[in-house]
């Protein structure tokens, strides 16, 4: 029987033999006392590889941002962010739980915000309004496509927000890839940005663990807001050896799961009903419109899962498709053979 080609997000990937090695051998401590050597050690490269102050190790990569939304902002305020953004799609509402903050999600092309856009919905300071407290981007943008902010666009986003007296959060959940597709440094594209937060656990590969940078009164707050919301943790020098393998090892990698996403979306392109620009596709996430099948994106998954390629329906009318570690080149061609197979569309070779 053939493996399962697993689709469904880059969170799906195994902790590879290095990862399990320095697992295994990891130096402890309680980093509630933040005693823990390979925590502390983690946390400072971290901080080093984005040019910050002070880095925060965080369970996952929600409780990064909400922890950087709760620092940021007060209750009543409202946080600017793109229509699909993570923080506000995929997170629970917790910045209104919370944080006690209102979500004010704009509409953008690609997913990609422009000053030009969030401007006029910056609140006025009045008194019979709630009042703007924090911007955040999402960089890749995850529901978008995997779409990438340039330096330029977000450059000009943090001076007008600084301008304006606010600050401006990334959700860089998957911000190696942006660098490798862009050519650049993470450094450079998270310049300006009051916090980061990335993930260890998606593309790169480690099973568990997010990354909080920022200046050192920020993570000293955000370490504090972590322990609220139980994210304080004790000899968790386990988990960051396997972090600070994937820091240092996987994104140079990063580009094969581009390049077989570029792949997927070619083959994908070539099958009547579904529509797909490969141009588009940039990083490791791409999204079919599956309108043409006269099938929901449920029931091509549905019928996907049948024959061991998994892949999740964003919408009735949208299936998105993620590369990673654990799918090789022979393994998008099995799903791109088996989205065949489900539409009943005659077989045809997807050899690169």
């Amino acid at each position: 029987m053939n493996p399962i080609v697993d689709l469904r997000s880059d969170t799906v990937t195994k902790p590879t033999a290095a990862m399990r090695k320095a697992m295994a051998e990891a130096e402890v401590g309680d980093d509630v006392y933040r005693e823990d050597p390979t925590v502390n050690s983690l946390q400072e490269r971290a901080a080093e590889i984005f040019g910050r102050e002070q880095g925060l190790f965080v369970p996952s990569g929600s409780m990064g941002n909400q922890t950087a939304i709760k620092v940021h902002t007060h209750h009543g305020q409202e946080v600017i962010c793109e229509e699909r953004a993570h923080i506000y799609s995929v997170e629970m509402a917790t910045m209104a739980a919370f944080a006690g903050c209102l979500a004010r999600p704009i509409r953008a092309p690609d997913g990609i915000l422009t000053w030009e856009i969030i401007g006029p919905q910056v609140r006025p300071k009045a008194e019979n309004r709630a009042r703007t407290g924090l911007i955040s981007l999402e960089n890749t943008s995850n529901l978008a496509g995997g779409t990438v902010y340039v330096p330029k666009i977000t450059a000009h986003i943090c001076e007008q927000a600084h301008a304006a007296g606010l600050p401006v959060h990334l959700d860089g959940a998957r911000i190696f890839n942006a660098a490798v597709a862009l050519g650049r440094s993470v450094a450079e594209l998270t310049r300006g940005f009051d916090s980061v937060m990335f993930c260890f656990s998606k593309g790169l590969g480690a099973p568990v663990g997010s990354m909080l940078v920022g200046s050192r009164a920020f993570i000293e707050e955000a370490r504090r807001v972590r322990k609220v919301l139980g994210g304080a943790m004790r000899q968790v020098g386990v988990l960051a050896a396997a972090a600070r393998v994937a820091l240092e090892e996987s994104p140079e990698r990063l580009h094969i799961d581009h390049a077989n996403a570029r792949f997927l979306a070619e083959g994908l392109a070539e099958i009547p009903g579904l529509a797909i620009d490969p141009s588009e596709v940039i990083t490791n996430i791409l999204l079919v419109d599956v309108t043409g099948t006269g099938l929901t994106s449920f029931e091509i998954s549905g019928r996907l899962a049948a024959e061991r390629v998994l892949a999740n329906g964003v919408t009735a009318s949208s299936i998105r498709m993620v590369t990673h570690r654990d799918v090789d080149r022979s393994g998008c061609e099995r799903a791109l053979k088996a989205v065949q197979e489900v539409l009943g569309q005659p077989q045809k070779s997807f050899h690169a």
